[in-house]
């Protein structure tokens, strides 16, 4: 499986892996604005809060969904015209977060059950992103988990009724190396790897 950039590839680079095999999966923001997007200037500034601790990105107002909803199913629609297979929204933990806003676990059960409701109206699959307070509310919704660095956090156990629904996890470590954290993955059948922060091409999975 790849998770590459919604915008940053053309369908060629999706078929050219479809040829190889691969599952392609999309990845984009659905909790923050990122101001180097083509859609960015589809974001008024009432859904903007606060940075988000990455350059030129703030978190956003998930409860108006008036506004973000048209928004995110667009790059929904983007992803199928290209031949994404699934979507991988990011930052939808901002309940959890110092957006700037009042937002509340509800709100955010809300948004991510529309998201995955959205992505599965267009056959997509859809991950859930991080967001382990709120596993066991939305693993019926999603079809698998995305984590960075749950075992750096002792957090990986959180992720388990994903295993236990007979659905992925994918699960991603930055600075612990593989013999710290592979052999608790693999006995737990985590999809896991390390990788560099920048999230180059290079990788070292757990076999």
């Amino acid at each position: 499986m790849y998770d590459i950039d919604l915008f940053d590839n053309d369908a060629s680079v999706v078929a050219s892996l479809h040829a190889q095999g691969r599952v392609v999966i999309a990845y984009f923001s659905a909790g923050s604005w990122e101001n180097w997007r083509p859609d960015a200037d589809d974001f008024p500034d009432s859904v903007k809060g606060r940075n988000n601790g990455w350059p030129g990105e703030k978190w956003l107002d998930i409860r108006q969904l008036d506004i973000l909803g048209p928004i995110m199913e667009a790059r929904m629609d983007l992803a199928v015209q290209k031949g994404f297979d699934g979507v991988d929204p990011d930052n939808v933990d901002g309940y959890d977060n110092n957006t700037g806003f009042n937002l509340t676990y509800d709100d955010q059960i809300a948004y991510n059950v529309f998201l995955a409701n959205a992505a599965h109206q267009r056959g997509l699959s859809i991950c859930l992103k991080n967001d382990l307070g709120q596993v066991v509310d939305l693993e019926p919704y999603f079809d698998w988990a995305l984590n960075e660095e749950c075992y750096h956090y002792s957090e990986c156990d959180e992720l388990l009724p994903f295993i236990d629904a007979g659905k992925a996890v994918m699960h991603v470590e930055y600075d612990r190396p593989t013999s710290a954290f592979c052999p608790w993955s693999n006995a737990h059948h985590f999809s896991s790897m390390k990788k560099r922060l920048n999230l180059d091409a290079w990788m070292d999975p757990c076999w």
